[in-house]
Parts: C-alpha cells; sequence; structure tokens
C-alpha cells in the first residue's frame, strides 16, 4: 500500500509540474498578453504578472522537490496521500511569498527604467552584472549551504521537523520551501539577466537547481557556479 501510495503521489508532482511547464511554454510563445494597457500597472496586470511567476516557479521547482515530497509520503506517520498533498500546497505557498516578491520586483524594476525589455522582463546589463555578481557571492555564503543541506537531505530535515496531522503536514511543507527559497532565489533572479521567459534560460535554471540539489556535494558544483556567474558579471559589467 505505501508503495502504491507513493506511485500515486510521483503521479500526481509529474502531473502538476507538466501542466505548468506547458502552461509557461505557451505564456513565452505568445506574450501578447503582457502588453501594458493605459492604466500601466494596475491590479489586474499585477496579478496576471503574479501568477505568471508562480506558475513558473511550480515548473521549475516541483521536480526538484519531488525527493523531499516522496520522502514524506514513505514516512508510516504521514497519513497517505491527502496529507502529502498538505507537505505539497505547504512548499508551494513558499515559493506563492517568492512570486510576490519577484512580482513587486519586476514592477519597481519597470517603474525605474531597469528593464531593457519588459515584455521579455529582461534586466539591463547593468543590473544584470550586479544580479550575476550578487549571486554568485551568496552561493558562498553560510546560509546557501545550511538550506542547500536540506534540501540535500530531505529525510533528516523532515525529521527533525516532524508533526502530524495535514495542518503539520502544511507547516512542514512550508518550512522545507523556505529553505529551498533560501537555497535558491539568487538562481532565480537570474532569470530577469536573460529574459524571464526565455525558456531555454528557465530551462537551464531549472536543471542548475535540480543538479545542485541531487549531485554530490563532492562535485563541488555550488562553488563551479558561483566562480562563473561572478565572471559573468564582471564580464557583463565592464561591456556595460
Amino acid at each position: 500500500m505505501l508503495k502504491r501510495e507513493r506511485l500515486l503521489v510521483a503521479a500526481s508532482l509529474f502531473i502538476v509540474a507538466a501542466l505548468a511547464a506547458t502552461m509557461t511554454a505557451r505564456l513565452a510563445l505568445d506574450m501578447r498578453w503582457m502588453v501594458l494597457g493605459d492604466a500601466g500597472w494596475d491590479a489586474p496586470y499585477f496579478i496576471a504578472m503574479f501568477l505568471m511567476w508562480l506558475v513558473m516557479m511550480i515548473a521549475m521547482m516541483l521536480p526538484s522537490a519531488a525527493p523531499a515530497i516522496l520522502t514524506f509520503a514513505a514516512l508510516p506517520a504521514t497519513g497517505g496521500v491527502g496529507t502529502s498533498a498538505f507537505f505539497s500546497a505547504g512548499y508551494l505557498t513558499a515559493w506563492a511569498g517568492f512570486s510576490l516578491m519577484a512580482t513587486t520586483a519586476q514592477w519597481l524594476m519597470a517603474e525605474g527604467g531597469w528593464l531593457a525589455s519588459p515584455m521579455m522582463i529582461r534586466a539591463t546589463p547593468t543590473l544584470a552584472a550586479v544580479l550575476f555578481i550578487v549571486a554568485g557571492l551568496y552561493q558562498l555564503t553560510p546560509l546557501k549551504r545550511a538550506c542547500l543541506s536540506g534540501c540535500r537531505s530531505p529525510l533528516s530535515f523532515l525529521l527533525g521537523r516532524f508533526r502530524s496531522g495535514a495542518w503539520g503536514a502544511f507547516r512542514m511543507g512550508l518550512e522545507h520551501g523556505a529553505a529551498c527559497v533560501g537555497c535558491c532565489w539568487g538562481l532565480m533572479a537570474l532569470l530577469v539577466t536573460a529574459g524571464a521567459m526565455n525558456l531555454l534560460w528557465v530551462a537551464a535554471l531549472a536543471a542548475w537547481v535540480l543538479a545542485e540539489k541531487l549531485l554530490p556535494a563532492r562535485w563541488r558544483i555550488v562553488e563551479t557556479g558561483a566562480l562563473a556567474m561572478i565572471v559573468a558579471g564582471v564580464f557583463i559589467l565592464l561591456r556595460a
């Protein structure tokens, strides 16, 4: 029964991630919906941007969260598929919070003239360089390592914060999502360096996040990425 439940949870994660990826691709391929009206950044436009970020975060981050969600589903005391749904909802709530902050940042960048292409949500070269350097430096901080350790060892993370019931599962998912945001916010900020709706860039960053979480620490992928980001930032800054 436990095996069947894990298969059901895995299938559900695949379906949700696939739907989010399909929707992200459709939004990127037909961006007429992003054209600002006469009202500018009004409430409906802000909500549309927020939903765009949220769908994109689900498509990018849910696959990398699958090990933690499946580990949670395998714990004997969790209560099955329904409780796993609460855990997943908590995880995605954390990324909904990030999406709200990203939308607010996009609005501020648009108002400040820091977007080279509002349609593609692409930053100016100077801002892109700063984002690369900041993201690279953050990769080397103790906070990044602490958050990443929870993603790399989901069982230890879950056992240390275990709570029973649906609300407990939601809180555990929210805490894991918060750790994931703490681990990956710098990488997600790089979306605007090449265009947040650039599908190749979206896929590349999603693959990098997955590699950071799944590959052994001895591969030094975090440190390699940090060096690459800092070098890229300095190169872009010199050209700008």
